[in-house]
């Protein structure tokens, strides 16, 4: 009886041990995939960062854009949601509220475009994470340059330039076409914009003006 009672005591410890172990690689693993999301979404912060925005020259975020959208398509690859690698970037770079959502919105939409072109693919991600333009691969626009267009054209609203918000990617050829039009998105955008505190009233009298 007594070495029947050994083997049990020794079969439960051995169960108890096989337990542990397996309830620390699991919470090893959700440490290791929030310390992933925690790095990437550094990254893309300083990518996005207003302040750092604020002091580049004239089209100074387009290669950003271009680097932050390989960066969630990293996080991606990776089994990480890059909506929550974008939702966490906003706030680590100090936006709140209505501009937190419109900045988060623009670079989620951007992903899905590059997804859309067949742009993800070695090669265009090796351009995008250099910041530079990948060659569309799906579409009418295929083998051209995938441009960073400005939504509210820089020409008419210069201080709109480098808002992450207002940048989105398209075929170059697309983006030439498109040239300064003003028109209902622009103007729904602007207001958007405006009461997020991303455009001066100015600005948006502006894009209402020319978007009549």
């Amino acid at each position: 009886m007594a070495t029947r009672a050994r083997v049990v005591y020794r079969w439960g410890m051995r169960r108890t041990s096989l337990l542990l172990v397996i309830l620390l690689l699991a919470s090893g693993a959700v440490a290791w995939a929030k310390g992933d999301l925690g790095a990437y979404a550094h990254e893309v912060s300083s990518l996005i960062d207003p302040t750092k925005l604020a002091t580049l020259g004239p089209r100074g975020a387009n290669p950003r854009v271009q680097k932050y959208v390989a960066l969630l398509a990293d996080a991606k690859a990776a089994g990480i949601s890059p909506k929550k690698v974008a939702t966490k970037a906003v706030v680590l770079a100090g936006m709140k509220g209505r501009a937190a959502k419109l900045t988060t919105e623009a670079m989620l939409r951007n992903l899905t475009i590059a997804e859309r072109l067949g742009c993800l693919d070695r090669e265009g991600l090796s351009e995008m994470r250099r910041g530079r333009a990948p060659t569309v691969r799906r579409g009418p626009y295929r083998g051209r340059e995938l441009s960073v267009d400005h939504i509210i054209p820089r020409a008419e609203v210069p201080e709109l330039d480098n808002v992450i918000a207002n940048l989105e990617l398209m075929p170059l050829k697309l983006n030439e076409s498109k040239n300064s039009k003003i028109g209902a998105r622009q103007v729904d955008l602007a207001r958007k914009l405006h009461k997020a505190g991303l455009l001066g009233a100015g600005g948006l009298a502006v894009v209402e003006r020319k978007g009549k």
